[in-house]
């Protein structure tokens, strides 16, 4: 300032206005010097820097530049030439120098929370991130750097300690928990569902309570976010999943195979006994023919074992057509290519009921695709629908209105 003023008046300015215009003039010079630094360190460090990341591909430097980081370490050089300029004024040194360095502070914070975010976002580029994400602990360390960093620059801008203001919290303490109260409970949830893997991003979960039917594509402090499969996303409180229960599909995911476990319902009036020449026809169906030489050497064999008088149909043992229906919808689910031969497969009969007699398939398709799985069962059923008739047997099914006219129909023509 001093130097500035010597000059003006060497020039010859009137003493009046010397302290005037190098006031002017050294906030003008100060300011331009500000837009040169910042001009600089954005225009040529930032891109020469970001040249380097680039022609190297430099995977981190991608993301620190994603995350704008160099851009907000620029912020840090006007405020250090403010602060350094402030002796210029002595008036109000003490106003620049706290104005600047607070500025300097909450610049620095938010830094420190964009390199949080920045290890986020490279903890997620490795596999271990789906088993133990760390969101939820960033997002603690977010909110402790901002009340660390409120307090002290509330601190800088009195002009106080900042454990004066720290003793304050300790009796605002009841209140924070109230505030925070999903942040804390989230943060426990998170570490539960981080330490025992009870949710992982990727996992396919079912919580009918909150409408939620999908893959889980974020956990975070407060909340987890699946993705239904209508598209739609669905905001569960990270809490939510260790005070309530719920359906995690990992497992089937993880073990190759999807459960198809479906019945047919077999009207109970076509079920018989079979007959010789029914007996000759399943000998011609490939999956059955090896079935019914055995099984008609074992029955001939007990019978004549028991001297069972077979005169009467009813004595001793002889084949179905539901038992022969059944070792047919064994031995083709064996012989299916998209079913998983290594897992259980089993064909059995459930209770009767009003429906008629349940022949329920129990097996694992080969492929966890959602569209591949609906395939295989569509196409088994598809076929034993189909092929039921061969058996002698009918499919149970409510009367339709159809059924209601031919009915009609018949009975006017008697």
């Amino acid at each position: 300032m001093n130097f500035i003023r010597n000059r003006l008046v060497e020039y010859g300015v009137d003493v009046a206005f010397v302290d005037t215009f190098a006031l002017i003039i050294l906030v003008s010079f100060i300011m331009l010097l500000c837009i040169i630094a910042n001009f600089v360190t954005k225009k040529v460090i930032i891109r020469f820097i970001t040249h380097i990341i680039k022609k190297h591909n430099i995977k981190w430097g991608n993301i620190l530049m994603e995350r704008k980081v160099f851009r907000r370490l620029s912020h840090f050089v006007p405020a250090i030439i403010i602060y350094y300029f402030a002796a210029s004024f002595p008036t109000y040194k003490i106003a620049i120098q706290t104005l600047a360095l607070t500025y300097i502070m909450i610049v620095a914070f938010s830094v420190v929370n964009r390199l949080l975010s920045v290890f986020n976002d490279i903890y997620q580029t490795y596999e271990i991130s789906k088993t133990k994400p760390i969101k939820g602990y960033i997002q603690v360390a977010k909110i402790m750097i901002i009340i660390i960093g409120t307090v002290l620059v509330i601190a800088n801008l009195m002009g106080e300690s900042p454990f004066i203001l720290l003793s304050g919290i300790g009796a605002l303490s009841a209140v924070f928990m109230l505030v925070f109260k999903d942040s804390l409970l989230g943060l426990v949830a998170g570490v539960q569902l981080s330490a025992t893997e009870m949710v992982r991003v990727g996992d396919w979960i079912e919580m009918p309570k909150y409408g939620a039917n999908g893959d889980i594509i974020d956990i975070s402090l407060n909340t987890v976010a699946v993705r239904n499969f209508d598209q739609t996303v669905t905001m569960i409180p990270s809490y939510a999943l260790i005070s309530d229960s719920f359906i995690n599909w990992r497992g089937m995911q993880e073990s190759g195979g999807r459960r198809i476990k479906r019945a047919l319902f077999i009207d109970t009036s076509s079920i018989q006994f079979c007959t010789e020449e029914m007996i000759e026809r399943y000998k011609q169906i490939h999956y059955l023919r090896d079935y019914i030489v055995n099984r008609e050497k074992e029955i001939e064999e007990y019978n004549r074992v028991n001297k069972v008088d077979r005169s009467n149909i009813v004595n001793g043992r002889a084949l179905t057509n539901i038992g022969v229906f059944r070792a047919y919808i064994n031995e083709y689910i064996k012989h299916h290519p998209g079913i998983h031969q290594e897992k259980t497969l089993m064909v059995r009969q459930l209770a009767p009921g009003e429906h008629g007699l349940p022949i329920e398939i129990y097996a694992f398709a080969n492929s966890i695709q959602w569209t591949i799985y609906e395939t295989v069962q569509a196409d088994i059923f598809d076929h034993l629908f189909a092929v039921a008739g061969e058996f002698g047997l009918r499919l149970f099914q409510n009367p339709t209105g159809s059924d209601v006219k031919a009915l009609g129909r018949k009975v006017d023509s008697v």
